[in-house]
């Protein structure tokens, strides 16, 4: 399998190309802010075709370069029903405006495409079967994407804003909720494998069995009820 990821924009959000190898079907993760070139290169380099793009929740920094990525491949792209309206209102996902500048470099709106996830689904794209699951916290509409072990890789989740290495998305932006987030990780995360490799919307890759002995949220809700110890959450 393929998985070339790279860091976008002026939110460092991790964009992701997956494939059963290269010179074959591609799908996207979250191309956000200012990943329209780093997409084509990828694409370029691997050789590959890509057939969607999937998103782990719907705020500007992992969403701002769907039009032109899905235009470009004449592609459709899948987001959760309860993140949809950020997309073409971008403003009400953070809760205050984005600012001019930054403004003039987004595309904001729809692509022509847009279909929807449902909890649970088996997403099946590019020879290749994502797992959804509907993981609500960080915004309303956060989901992850699972894959499962193969001959070459160990188990894969995209977490999106849920899971980071160390932390976890923040919640104190429009539909943020932390004791959905607790849940979410309990639902979520905990029934994983520990050799589970997690590719996150920001920072570095890490391990459910990492995550497990180290990370405070993940401890504390493993442990039971009771507030987790803070430690520095991410994301928009």
């Amino acid at each position: 399998m393929l998985i070339a990821g790279f860091p976008a924009g002026a939110w460092g959000t991790n964009c992701y190309l997956v494939a059963p190898a290269a010179g074959e079907e591609c799908v996207i993760i979250d191309p956000g802010h200012q990943a329209a070139d780093g997409v084509a290169e990828a694409v370029r380099k691997h050789r590959l075709k890509p057939v969607a793009v999937v998103l782990t929740h719907g705020h500007i920094d992992h969403v701002a370069s769907v039009v032109p990525v899905c235009g470009a491949h004449d592609v459709p792209a899948w987001i959760h029903p309860d993140d949809r309206y950020m997309m073409s209102d971008p403003e009400k996902g953070i809760g205050r405006a984005i600012g001019m500048p930054l403004m003039g470099e987004l595309t904001v709106g729809e692509p022509d495409d847009v279909k929807e996830l449902i909890d649970g689904a088996a997403l099946k794209l590019a020879g290749l079967e994502f797992s959804v699951a509907h993981a609500p916290g960080h915004t309303k509409g956060s989901v992850t994407f699972n894959l499962p072990e193969s001959a070459d890789i160990p188990p894969v989740m995209f977490s999106g804003d849920l899971l980071f290495a160390g932390s976890v998305g923040r919640t104190d932006l429009p539909g943020g909720d932390m004791a959905e987030m607790l849940d979410s990780l309990a639902r979520v995360c905990l029934p994983l494998d520990d050799s589970t490799v997690v590719l996150s919307g920001h920072g570095p890759q890490t391990t459910i069995g990492r995550e497990r002995s180290t990370n405070p949220y993940l401890r504390q809700v493993a442990a039971g009820p009771g507030a987790p110890t803070e430690a520095p959450r991410r994301g928009m």
